[in-house]
Formats: C-alpha cells, structure tokens, sequence
C-alpha cells in the first residue's frame, strides 16, 4: 500500500484562498441580474409612461396614416330620369418614391404596366425621393390598375378614386360642364353647383406595412357624406332634337356658330340648350374657352327685328296705339332721320301696326317709337329683362347691353326699336317672348325642374295676347316666316336680321339670322330661340333660323303630347285677316272720306 502523499499546510493553505467561494460567486450573479432587472424595468417605465407619447407618435409616423375616403359625386338627371352625367369609379397608382428605387429593377415592369416609358419613370421618382406620396397615373379602370398591383412592386399602391362620365357627349356639353381630375366642377351647371354634388370626402386611420399596403382600418376620423343627385329641367329627346337640327343647319347654311333656346311657357324650365361648335366633356383636353363658352348664356347679339314686338308692348301699353290703329306711312321704305337712312327690304306703304310686324318694318317700328316718352320706352324694355341677367344662375351669365334712356340720342331710340344699338342673349330673347306667351308673366329661366319659381307681370294679359295675335301673323301668308308654320298647329313668332357689327360700323355682307317663336300661339307651352350667326348662304332669319325651329318643335310638341290647336283652321281667307286688317298692309281708304278712317302716322 503506497503511503498518502504528504500535502503541506502552506500548500492546502494556497488551494483554499485560490478565489470567491460557490456562495459569494452566486450573490455577484444574483446582483447583476438584479441590477439589470431594475435598469430594465427604468427603461420600460420610461418608454411605456415617462416618454410614451413620443414612441408612440413615433411608430404612428411610420405605419399609422389617415386616408381619405373617396366619395361619388351626385347624379345629374334630365327631367325624365334619364343621366346626363355620372361617377364612376377608377383606381389610381400611387407610391412611395424611395421604396420604389431601391428596387430600381422592378422599374421597367412597372413603367410597362403603367403605358409609360421607364426612364421618365425613374426621373419623376428621383425627383419626389424626399416624398411619402406620389401619384404615378391618375384614374386607371379597375382591371387596368390591378395588372400594376399584381406586379408587387414596393412601395406601389392603389387609390380608389371617381371619374365623371356623360352619357350624352357633346350634346349636353354646354350647359353641363365638366369637372377636373380632382372631380371639382370646372364649367356649366357642374360649377355652379359644385357643392351640392360633390359631397364630402371621409377620412380613416389605418395602418400600412413596410410596404405601403394597408393591414388594418384602426378607425373612422370623419364619415364620408355622398355627392346629392340633381334633376334638371333639360329634356334629353328635346337637346338631342335641338343639336342635331341646329348642327345640321350650320352645314348647311355654311355659319359660324349657333345657339338655340327652348323654353318652358308656364315654369321658365329651360328644356333645351345648344350651343355650336361643341366639345365632348369626356375627353376636355386639348379643348379651349372659345370652344367650351355656352354662347347662349355668355354671348350677346344685336336682336335685329326680333326686338319690334317689345317695341310694339311699350306702344300698345301707353295707349296711343291699338293692333290696327293708328296707320303707319313707311312710304317707298326709306325713312331719312337724323341723316340717317332708316329702310326697309322693300316698299310696304301705309300698314296697321300688326302690319309693322307681318312686314318686319324698320320704318314702322322706328315711327311708332319716335311718339312714345323715351323714359317709358326705357322702362318697357327692362321690364322684359333686357340689360340685365335673368337670374339663371348659370355660370358667366352676360347681362346684355341695354344704355340708360336718358342718354339715348332720337337717332339710337329710333334704331333701338328695331334692334340696332343694343344687345342681348339668347335666353334673354327666350325669356322676354316666354312673357308674352305665358299672359305677360315673366318667370326667370331655371335649369332646375320643378322648383320654386314664381312669376312677375310685366304687361296686362289683354296686351300679351294681343301681340301673340299679331305675332301670328308673321308666319301666316304674307309674313316673313312663312318656314316656321307646323302642321295642325298654330305658331307666333318674329324674324330678326342684324348686320355683324365690324370696325367703324356694320360689316357689309355678314349677318346674324334669328327667328323667336310661340307654340302652339292660342295656348303657348313652348319658346323657341334660334340665332345662327354668320351664314355664308342666305342670311334671312325666315330663311335661315324659321326652318329649325319648326323641325325642332314639331318634334317636341309631339314628345310633350301638346295637343294640335289649328286643324283645319288655315287657310281660308287667312284667320288672321279678321278683325279690320289685322295682318299685312291697311284697308284702303274709303273714297267718299269715311269719318271712320285712321290716322296715318307720319312723323
């Protein structure tokens, strides 16, 4: 047995003090421990209650965003029902720039998909690199924008979006307007109510991954409101009947431009409204204002002869002048005032005031203006709305020009009678002959059906019906619009021929061609106003604007079921030949000097 080896006590002495004890090691590890443990719960105390709005707006800042939600714009209808203009929805490509260079490869991908090319791409990214937002295209149809967002391109994203759509095209176009890319009316009826069809967008919060894509809707910030929808008084069968007559006449007739009103007798609904050229509000770019101004509104004209009839309600409302008396010499129809040559197309003679108007004489109109009070006159002519806008509503409305009487020369109170030396619109014209049918009450025109629209008398209705008489006769036999007559009904109107007025005066051989009438005359439901500005070939209003409106209210007269009023009442003698020389030039004098002969005006 081998003998234990010797252990010093200086040697154990050196193993027992080689370092800590288990005990004292275990203490040191349970203190750091611990110590971590107090400096993790500081830290979490700091950053879940000391400074925890500030992380907290922080992770927001990177993954919680507030969104709009897209709201439909309203529906406009035509009187009917049918839509003139509705949204529909798009989607638009959006991105965040950064996350989308720096996987520069997917570029090309994109770029192809969007019908872009990829280097303009990738400037228009570069340039936006400090941005979180970027529009890549703007209202992509749905199935178009989902080949981009399948792609999973970083950072692409899609936003759903409307788009205004018109079923109609151009033919509304005018009076309809159109909106932005932004859906905010820009133009016509779609300007002037913007805020009742356009809603409010909403707003939510949500949050969105490193990708940009939305993982959750955390909350609603503002609930959306929709776009209220809108009826007019527009009659889509009427417009359509009204552009394309209108059209076809301008192609005819080789003019310019031309306009067309049709009215509403008893409401002043505007139940039609063109204005040519057009545009289509479906495709405005590359458009420009001339194009896209509703003439009809914004543009005046000289009304030529159409203006005789209010010339003829000042006359009849002052008294001295009745349907058939006093007698009016024109003469050889020349009439030389103030230096002036006041004539007419050709010799008329002695005529009845009714006469003034079958025969559209200058001379008569200026004759019977020159006896009535100027400030009466004045006050007779804005009674029919002239020299100020009828309250439409509609955007950049033209009040016309009508000068203060008191400065009226003898010479412009005599031109004005006959529709020289002032202007108008076309809807004032409407308006003004929509009062002489509806019994003297004028109801300023709306484009909104059925609303709140009270009239105002202008003249006693026995006037009004005794200038929609004599009015009657201008499309009998004999009158100058003989291209205006429908069958079975009977139509009052009045033709208007203005010189265009040019540098230093009137031009020479360019005119304005306008035709105003009332149907059916013995219970009017409908005005008609057609002004075709520039006609290379003719230029007489019964020539040139009498033939469209028959066309067009021959067809809206049967759309209405406005029953006929004139069977079998033409022609026999002519109805409007009653009543002592209603219509065309005056009886002849009685030769043994009847005591009842007319005083022949000769001033």
């Amino acid at each position: 047995m081998n003998p234990r080896p010797h252990i010093t006590t200086k040697t154990a002495a050196r193993r027992q003090g080689a370092g800590p004890s288990a005990r004292r090691r275990m203490l040191l590890v349970i203190g750091i421990l611990g110590a971590a443990s107090v400096g993790l719960v500081a830290r979490a105390f700091d950053l879940q209650v000391v400074r925890k709005q500030f992380y907290q707006d922080q992770g927001d800042a990177r993954f919680l965003r507030e969104v709009d939600i897209a709201v439909s714009r309203g529906t406009i209808f035509d009187r009917n029902g049918e839509p003139l203009a509705v949204s529909t929805p798009m989607v638009s490509i959006t991105a965040v720039p950064s996350e989308v260079l720096d996987n520069a490869d997917r570029i090309p991908a994109l770029a192809q998909a969007l019908g872009i090319n990829s280097d303009d791409l990738k400037s228009y990214l570069e340039q936006r690199s400090d941005r979180d937002f970027a529009y890549l295209r703007r209202q992509m149809s749905p199935d178009a924008a989902q080949v981009v967002l399948d792609l999973g391109v970083p950072g692409v994203n899609g936003q759903r979006e409307y788009k205004r759509y018109y079923p109609s095209g151009e033919v509304t176009a005018h009076v309809l307007g159109f909106t932005n890319i932004d859906d905010h009316g820009q133009e016509g009826l779609e300007l002037a109510f913007d805020s009742w069809l356009a809603g409010k967008k909403g707003a939510k919060r949500v949050i969105r991954d490193r990708m940009g894509h939305i993982v959750e809707d955390v909350e609603q910030v503002r609930a959306p409101q929709p776009g209220q929808n809108l009826t007019l008084s527009l009659d889509r069968r009427i417009q359509f009947l009204a552009y394309s007559e209108l059209k076809k006449q301008l192609d005819d007739v080789d003019a310019d431009s031309g306009e067309m009103v049709v009215l509403d007798v008893r409401t002043g609904e505007i139940l039609a409204m063109v204005s040519l050229p057009t545009y289509n509000p479906n495709a405005v770019t590359g458009t420009n204002g001339s194009q896209r101004r509703n003439r009809a509104v914004t543009d005046v004209v000289e009304p030529g002869s159409t203006m005789k009839p209010f010339t003829m309600a000042a006359a009849l409302s002052s008294g001295k002048f009745t349907p058939t008396s006093p007698q009016i010499d024109t003469g050889n129809g020349h009439f030389m005032y103030y230096g002036h040559d006041i004539h007419d197309d050709s010799a008329n003679g002695v005529l009845t005031p009714t006469g003034v108007l079958t025969k559209s004489s200058n001379v008569g109109a200026a004759k019977i203006a020159i006896q009535l009070d100027t400030q009466f006159l004045y006050d007779s002519y804005r009674a029919f709305g002239f020299g100020d806008s009828t309250g439409s509503g509609f955007p950049g409305e033209s009040s016309g020009l009508l000068k203060v009487g008191h400065t009226w020369r003898p010479l412009e109170k005599a031109t004005i009678a006959y529709g020289y030396g002032m202007n108008l619109t076309p809807l004032q014209l409407a308006n003004a002959y929509a009062t002489l049918a509806d019994d003297g009450v004028m109801h300023p025109p709306t484009f909104i059906k059925d609303g709140d629209n009270p009239g105002k008398q202008i003249v006693t209705p026995q006037i009004a019906h005794e200038l929609v008489t004599m009015l009657e006769t201008v499309t009998a036999p004999g009158g100058t619009a003989t291209r205006a007559q429908i069958a079975n009904y009977s139509v009052a109107g009045k033709t208007g021929t203005a010189h265009l007025a040019a540098v230093g005066g009137y031009a020479k051989n360019n005119y304005n061609s306008l035709f105003a009438g009332i149907v059916p005359a013995t219970d009017p439901r409908l005005v008609g106003v057609i002004v075709i500005n520039n006609p290379k070939k003719g230029y007489f209003g019964g020539d040139v604007s009498a033939p469209v409106f028959q066309r067009v209210m021959d067809g809206a007269l049967r759309l209405l079921d406005v029953p006929p009023d004139n069977i079998g009442r033409w022609y026999v003698g002519g109805p409007m030949q009653a009543g002592g020389g209603l219509a065309g030039n005056a009886p002849p004098q009685s030769s043994q000097g009847d005591s009842s002969a007319q005083e022949v005006v000769e001033p």
